[in-house]
């Protein structure tokens, strides 16, 4: 007999969710983790007081109750709303495209004039057929002001390639609000867990047996004789040895900074979307969660600068490269996941998808109903 009936791979959320759930149902559970330390990519570390997101900035939005309701009966969410700012050469635009993003550019107020002066813009624009790249998409959508402003800087440095390199349904679409309004999300719930997002994996694993800095495909055949199941929630193409070649993924770097200053740039989130300089954006991780009050009481800030970057191994992979080559090879990835009736595949780098926290947790619970039923 088997010393554990579920093995999971991976603390992150999609683990850490499969994980408890099985758990509260009785079953023996074991996660192995490759880092330090749980969470994944949600991860915090205080510093002076502050919860740093230490592999990028999260912040939890959902349309969906069931997910909501879910993190809050495990720990309290703050009313965090984000609202992100531009910086293209040194002036501030409002995200996502709104009426005070229209202001800002063009000196339109109403409603009436921010639309005519898209379609002017549109106009301006002169393509035959449909749209073959990035480039065009996004000319078409919105115009040459907002994409040269706004868009490419930003998209070159983050993909690592000229847009017109890059394949057009990338931006399907691009929401214009005809209103002053800077909420970045349309979800009707958002925040962040009050103290970081370790207030929310503590309680998913408590009374879990978790082993640190486990590199499972290391160990894989010793590991797999623990359990009668395996989750598995790391990178598919890895998983099988690399049999099919690998997936494409971007990477990032961060380069974290303490400042003497209570307040540096007065907002969480600043884009730079002009090429230069070589990051995408910079965080600052007080701006998450501490009122105005106590942000200027608190004498030292910390900023974190997002560095996009090739992905090769030994680089966390952030964002899968969603070209028809990639999808092609994900499709035979898949046919082996079918293959393996004792394995769990779940999560982003598991599926080769870019998930929001609450699919991930959506897509966690499920795979526990499919498991387990309702």
């Amino acid at each position: 007999m088997a010393q554990y009936d579920f093995l999971v791979v991976g603390s992150g959320l999609f683990g850490a969710v499969f994980a408890h759930e099985a758990a509260a149902r009785g079953k023996r559970v074991l996660v192995v983790e490759k880092r330090p330390h749980t969470g994944g990519n949600i991860y915090c570390q205080e510093v002076h007081g502050i919860p740093v997101h230490q592999y990028g900035a999260h912040i939890f939005h959902t349309s969906n109750k069931q997910v909501w309701d879910y993190v809050g009966a495990l720990c309290p969410f703050n009313r965090y709303t984000n609202s992100p700012v531009a910086s293209y050469r040194g002036k501030c635009y409002s995200l996502p495209f709104n009426m005070n993003t229209f202001y800002q550019l063009w000196g339109t107020a109403t409603p009436a004039e921010a639309q005519a002066k898209l379609d002017e813009q549109r106009a301006r624009v002169h393509l035959d057929g449909e749209p073959r790249n990035l480039e065009e998409q996004a000319l078409r959508l919105v115009g040459p002001d907002i994409y040269e402003a706004l868009i490419r800087g930003y998209t070159e440095k983050q993909w690592g390639r000229p847009c017109r390199e890059l394949p057009a349904f990338i931006i399907n679409r691009l929401p214009l609000r005809m209103i002053y309004d800077n909420n970045y999300f349309n979800d009707a719930y958002q925040g962040i867990p009050i103290g970081g997002y370790n207030r929310l994996i503590e309680p998913l694993l408590d009374g879990i047996e978790v082993r640190l800095e486990t590199d499972y495909l290391a160990h894989k055949a010793a590991l797999d004789a623990l359990a009668d199941k395996v989750v598995y929630t790391g990178t598919t193409d890895a998983y099988f040895d690399y049999v099919h070649g690998a997936l494409e993924y971007r990477s990032l770097r961060f380069a974290h900074e303490t400042l003497d200053v209570p307040n540096a740039q007065g907002v969480a989130v600043v884009n730079y979307t002009d090429s230069s300089p070589a990051y995408t954006r910079v965080i600052e991780h007080k701006h998450f969660e501490i009122t105005n009050a106590d942000l200027l009481a608190a004498p030292k800030t910390v900023l974190t600068r997002e560095y996009p970057a090739s992905w090769s191994p030994g680089l966390e992979p952030y964002y899968p490269v969603n070209n028809a080559e990639n999808q092609a090879l994900l499709q035979k990835y898949l046919a082996l996941q079918a293959q393996e009736t004792r394995v769990i595949f779940g999560g982003r780098l598991a599926e080769y998808k870019y998930y929001d926290m609450d699919k991930v947790i959506a897509s966690a619970l499920a795979a526990v109903e499919k498991e387990f039923g309702a």
